[in-house]
């Protein structure tokens, strides 16, 4: 296994690996600037790029087109837990990375035998700015207006 600290000079957090499964937990996914640059960017260094989470189907799937973002796998109607295992069967790769946010996340992926990364770690890693990371500044909070409900 290629070791995280290489992805910035490979070009993402897999270290380059083109043999690879990366799944984003929706919520990670939710925290980035430009999702759909994100799976652009990803897929030049991934065979399969998909997006899994608990919440229903409809959820994943409005998020998914209004970002323009086209997945190769979905969890569907099943958890997150089980969606890892589904997808590790069904593609066939030598790393099955999951990005998430939460402990979470990571104990699910690590049950289902997947690498979890971070996903601070996988954005600084392949260089995706986080929705935070930019001028997302909220104006109104920043007004100086303490009866402002």
């Amino acid at each position: 296994m290629s070791d995280e600290s290489s992805a910035s000079s490979s070009g993402g957090p897999g270290g380059g690996d083109a043999d690879m499964t990366l799944a984003f937990e929706l919520s990670a996914l939710q925290a980035l600037a430009d999702p759909n640059a994100v799976f652009s960017d990803a897929r030049q260094w991934t065979e399969y790029v998909g997006v899994l989470s608990d919440k229903p189907t409809y959820v994943v799937t409005n998020f998914t087109r209004k970002h323009r973002i086209r997945q190769d796998f979905f969890s569907g109607p099943r958890g997150v837990e089980d969606s890892l295992a589904n997808v590790k069967r069904q593609f066939d790769t030598d790393r099955h990375v999951f990005v998430g946010t939460t402990e979470e996340d990571e104990a699910v992926a690590e049950a289902a035998g997947w690498e979890y990364l971070p996903l601070e770690q996988a954005a600084e890693a392949a260089g995706w700015a986080v929705a935070g990371d930019t001028d997302t500044e909220d104006h109104f909070a920043s007004g100086g207006r303490d009866d402002w409900p």
